[in-house]
């Protein structure tokens, strides 16, 4: 199937595998290649972390750029994998031909400008999301926050698995097995990518990833179903005011 103008495929995947597109013009909206930049101290990516943050209360800005790099991972793989699968064929989805609204809710909203028409197997997909989106986005978010490379590549493998579970679950449900093989396929290889193999272990749809997304530390949060604590691990205390002068207990 040739990719059309408005990708009307993803559309019954649901919220989190469709690509608006923009025939008519691009809306004034940031490309995702200004949140790689790290240029600007007030870039998009710097003020989609705070307004996470705002939405779940946190007051830890590592915690909200690790939802962030998450939701934003789910929303590219979902688009790439649902292409791939649907049409066997991607877009090109380079960092400049995406804009982000960096104020919408969960799903991210994303913005495809210009619908071109590139390969669809696994070394494309690996290309243009681990390569031209995760990479820089991780690259960013360590130099920014401090955030383990392990966490953030965890967050990737994670996202991807979801992408996959719900995909594959669309195809059986209507029958389509031929989608769901592909999935699986696509799936397994792009898990065995160097930047994913030690991020989890996944057993059918199921995954259980070998880091944690710190969800847990969010205001009322807990802990992902495929987090590799089997409970909210214990949060630290706040200091006290020994502490606080530079002292610290032995632990």
């Amino acid at each position: 199937m040739d990719l059309d103008p408005e990708l009307a495929a993803l559309r019954p995947l649901g919220p989190f595998f469709t690509l608006r597109t923009t025939p008519g013009g691009a809306p004034a909206l940031p490309a995702l290649a200004a949140a790689y930049a790290r240029e600007d101290p007030d870039d998009p990516l710097a003020s989609r972390v705070r307004t996470v943050a705002h939405r779940l209360r946190t007051p830890e800005p590592r915690v909200a750029a690790s939802i962030t790099q998450q939701g934003l991972a789910a929303r590219l793989w979902s688009a790439a994998l649902g292409c791939a699968v649907r049409y066997g064929r991607l877009p090109d989805l380079h960092p400049r031909l995406l804009r982000w609204d960096i104020t919408a809710s969960a799903p991210d909203d994303l913005w495809l400008t210009e619908v071109r028409p590139r390969p669809g197997d696994a070394a494309a997909l690996a290309d243009a999301v681990l390569h031209g989106h995760l990479e820089p986005l991780g690259e960013a978010l360590r130099a920014r926050y401090g955030i383990a490379a392990g966490l953030l590549w965890g967050n990737a493998g994670s996202a991807l698995a979801g992408a996959a579970r719900e995909l594959e679950r669309w195809a059986r449900a209507r029958g389509r097995t031929d989608l769901a093989a592909r999935t699986r396929a696509l799936t397994d290889d792009l898990l065995g990518h160097p930047l994913l193999r030690a991020t989890g272990a996944r057993t059918g749809t199921a995954f259980r990833r070998r880091s944690c997304c710190l969800y847990y530390r969010v205001p009322g949060g807990g802990v992902c179903g495929d987090c590799c604590f089997p409970r909210p691990p214990a949060t630290p205390r706040a200091p006290t005011p020994v502490e606080d002068k530079g002292e610290r207990p032995v632990r």
